[in-house]
């Protein structure tokens, strides 16, 4: 049976995130998932910043079904 945990690997070695396994030896696959920096938050360039208008309402559609 798989059973799977999550840990961090860093500078050879591995932090276990939630519980650690309880076995001696094991036969073990390891996946890394590449850490995705932090997306930054857009912004609307300063010749068009405020400018936006809303028409209607944003909740219900504009035309009739």
């Amino acid at each position: 049976m798989l059973k799977s945990y999550e840990a961090i690997y860093e500078n050879g070695k591995i932090k276990w995130i939630s519980e650690q396994p309880q076995v001696n030896t094991a036969r073990v696959i390891v996946t890394f998932i590449e850490e995705i920096p932090s997306k930054k938050r857009r912004t609307a360039p300063a010749s068009i910043a405020g400018k936006g208008k809303t028409l209607g309402d944003i909740v219900s559609p504009i035309i009739n079904e």
